[in-house]
């Protein structure tokens, strides 16, 4: 075999391995940038104001119930209407379970128990409503099952006036404080300080988010990761295709909602103690609106494009609330004009319309756009007169290619 020929099949193998080198250079960058971010959240509290970290929290609780969404709509495809009332399950539940025996004179009444009790039930309560709506789920999908779960809400509203002894009545009920034993995430119970920095209740209930929605985020990561996880991506593509494949339809839809909901029943829990106060006017149908429009701006089907559009709803309508006064566009409370809320509002929808018309894949697509197109490029290589590509390595058993122009064997 000539020289040329030989250059030519050296440049095709070693450009398989070039073009993967990028990959590998980026994890450990990728890595790196991972664990800057999480000493950067480590280190927030020493560092901004508690308003700041009562965001973050709201934030936090709002990502949680985000990527259960995600894992029902963006992943699975089942369109759902009805995270409101999960997420009213899961705050009323923590709400009773926790708080005090008010006896009759109070109309409200609670369990007394520990608010990690309270938490842990206000999640399986919400997975029970899910696992208890799941056969419909299963039978329904596209809008028929939006419709159905839309029927949820209206019934939640109905749930949540009428039981006061449990959820308030019109008037709701407060949210106990979350507390370990021996340890309350309240401004004392114990007094604690770091490096000289009084830890209260916002930066407590700070580190609680971080670590609710790492383990959030963890499990909804290795979900889809796994053997289920691509069962339920090939259900979204296609339920015929899913069934021939051995893919039990009605079984993975029912399980998937059953997940969605725990997810909600976490968010609300958190939603709850962010707000302080458990109140059917914080669960109506625009909460789950609102919710959508999350995964919608993140990216369908991405875990971090979920949390990236809990930050940019959740966060959003606070900072035009606390900036108020500077910005052009609003106006400050009781005077009139653009408040903060339908300030925020009107950029969702504008948010939500460019991101349909430009970038479907949301937040997350614009993430990884460029990382796609370099892996869309082939490499190209020429020595001389002869120029092959990866392509040519990659040809099938049995089939013969033809000796590169100029070469001689």
């Amino acid at each position: 075999m000539s020289d040329t020929a030989t250059r030519s099949l050296g440049d095709e193998v070693a450009a398989p391995a070039a073009s993967a080198s990028p990959g590998r250079r980026r994890r450990p960058v990728a890595l790196l940038l991972g664990l800057v971010a999480v000493v950067v959240l480590l280190l927030l509290p020493f560092y901004v104001e508690s308003f700041w970290l009562q965001v973050g929290f709201g934030v936090c609780g709002a990502a949680v119930g985000a990527i259960g969404l995600n894992l029902l709509v963006g992943t699975t495809g089942q369109l759902s209407l009805a995270h409101a009332f999960f997420l009213a399950v899961g705050a009323s539940a923590y709400a009773f379970v926790s708080g005090d025996p008010g006896g009759t004179a109070t109309k409200v009444g609670g369990l007394g128990l520990s608010p990690v009790i309270g938490m842990v039930a206000g999640v399986l309560l919400a997975g029970l409503a899910g696992v208890l709506f799941s056969p419909i789920a299963a039978r329904l999908r596209g809008i028929y099952l939006g419709v159905a779960s839309l029927g949820l809400v209206f019934v939640g509203q109905h749930l949540l006036n009428t039981l006061t002894y449990v959820t308030g009545g019109f008037n709701g009920r407060t949210t106990p404080p979350f507390a370990l034993p021996g340890f309350s995430f309240t401004s004392s119970d114990p007094d604690l300080f770091v490096a000289g920095v009084p830890f209260g209740e916002a930066e407590r209930e700070w580190y609680l988010g971080l670590v609710l929605l790492a383990a959030a985020w963890w499990f909804a990561h290795n979900l889809l990761r796994s053997r289920p996880g691509r069962a339920l991506q090939t259900l979204r593509d296609s339920e015929t295709a899913a069934a021939v494949m051995g893919v039990n339809v009605q079984g993975y839809k029912a399980r998937v909602f059953l997940v969605s909901s725990m997810y909600a029943g976490l968010s609300g829990v958190l939603f709850a103690l962010s707000v302080g106060l458990v109140s059917p006017e914080s669960f109506t149908l625009d909460l789950s609106v609102l919710f959508l429009a999350m995964i919608v701006l993140g990216g369908l089907g991405s875990v971090g494009g979920a949390v990236a559009g809990a930050v940019f709803v959740q966060a959003l309508p606070r900072v035009f609330e606390r900036y108020a006064d500077t910005l052009p566009f609003l106006s400050a409370p009781g005077q009139g004009g653009l408040n903060a809320a339908q300030g925020a509002r009107i950029l969702f929808g504008l948010a939500i319309i460019l991101v349909v018309l430009f970038q479907p894949a949301g937040l997350a697509g614009l993430a990884r756009g460029r990382t796609g197109r370099r892996r869309r490029t082939p490499t190209t290589t020429t020595t001389g007169t002869t120029t092959s590509t990866t392509a040519s390595t990659t040809a099938p058993s049995g089939t013969s290619t033809a000796p590169a122009q100029g070469s001689t064997t």
